[in-house]
């Protein structure tokens, strides 16, 4: 039952991977500006963020099935209105609504997998959540290209739709509810005050929110930096699948022990600084060789961080209340992802080094991290 859901949070991560390259040439083609484009790209990361925090508690409410099917079919409807779409400001209108169903997805899938997993078992089930979205992340820009290159970008939407109607059906038949009626009788949306305050939660949403910095500067300042070296443009492609691949080595080798062996916290701090590092060496590109030993660094540190930060949420939840927690957690996912662009972008104009700052943030963000165990849960050190 585990393992199906794996096969869904592809889907569900495909869903945003495969639109990368043609979300900003689609709305330009309805006749969109480039400020409105823009605005079409983020809007999904901010509704994002609100679906995040209020399906939290619907999940803890209505359980975590319920809410997995309502996310399913709500953005396998949103995607099918995407062609019928014929100016920039109502694909702006379906962003947002996409945005606001896909929110729930997440939150519930790794609530789901927080109350079947056992603290023995949780680190290897979150390697392989991250190798799930690691497969969607190499996948679904390869094929949103590709459709793009035939002209073909509407079917793109549809074929997905259909992808998320199958797995509504895959969950009703093989998944069963993890949090009983009783057990959501004790259910309150005043759990999101002690969860706020818990300082698990508050690290891992730091560090969710440093590790989306640090990915929304690669997407933006990448291409620029691999101009800068005088490549082609194509090598930003093999760059980031070299990202993701290594990434895929750590979560399904042996290597992936780790995450059962070692606390959670020097884990983050380590995958942090290791990123950190990668993104040093990026500023510094100038050759193709320093870009994919970046690349090895920085795919081995994400791996690091992914899993251990999720371990950290369910660990620092309870059934009742770990909807909520995910919900709060993917919601610092989801800033940090509109956070890197935009501070990317204003650096970057200000004509400042882009790789370099978010280092500087990633490194800020696990010295912090550290501060935090060693005020208040120093047994987490350890």
């Amino acid at each position: 039952m585990t393992r199906l859901l794996y096969a869904i949070i592809i889907v569900c991560f495909l869903d945003t991977f495969v639109q990368l390259p043609i979300i900003t040439p689609y709305a330009i083609g309805l006749g969109a500006s480039h400020a409105l484009a823009g605005s079409i790209v983020a809007v999904y990361s901010l509704t994002n963020m609100l679906g995040n925090v209020v399906g939290g508690h619907w999940i803890d409410q209505f359980g975590r099935k319920r809410m997995l099917l309502v996310g399913l079919c709500s953005v396998a409807v949103v995607l099918f209105f995407y062609p019928a779409m014929q100016s920039g400001p109502q694909l702006f209108v379906i962003r947002m609504l996409h945005g606001l169903a896909g929110g729930i997805l997440i939150p519930a899938a790794f609530a789901y997998i927080g109350d079947r997993t056992s603290k023995k078992t949780r680190g290897k089930a979150m390697a392989f959540t991250g190798a799930s979205i690691g497969t969607a992340a190499i996948a679904g820009p390869a094929f949103g290209g590709i459709m793009t290159s035939l002209d073909k970008v509407e079917w793109v939407f549809i074929i997905i739709g259909i992808l998320f109607l199958l797995s509504a059906l895959l969950v009703v038949k093989f998944i069963p509810e993890s949090f009983t009626l009783s057990e959501r009788g004790k259910v309150s949306v005043g759990d999101f005050v002690p969860l706020l305050k818990n300082p698990g939660v508050i690290q891992a949403s730091l560090a969710a929110f440093a590790l989306m910095i640090s990915n929304g500067t690669l997407a933006f300042a990448l291409p620029l930096q691999v101009e800068a070296a005088g490549l082609a443009p194509g090598k930003t492609g093999m760059l980031l699948t070299i990202f993701g691949l290594m990434a895929l080595v750590v979560f399904l080798s042996p290597l992936n022990r780790v995450f059962e062996r070692v606390r959670f916290i020097p884990l983050i701090f380590g995958g942090l600084v290791l990123i950190s590092l990668g993104l040093f060496m990026l500023q510094t590109m100038a050759s193709l060789n320093v870009g994919i030993v970046a690349m090895l660094v920085y795919g081995t540190g994400f791996a690091f961080v992914f899993p251990s930060m999720n371990q950290l949420v369910a660990a620092e939840s309870q059934k009742v209340d770990r909807g909520k927690a995910y919900g709060i957690f993917y919601a610092f996912f989801s800033l940090g992802a509109v956070a890197g662009s935009a501070m990317s972008g204003a650096i970057s104009e200000a004509g400042r080094a882009p790789f370099a700052t978010s280092a500087f943030v990633m490194l800020l963000g696990a010295v912090l991290l550290v501060i935090l165990s060693a005020l208040r849960r120093p047994h987490l050190l350890k």
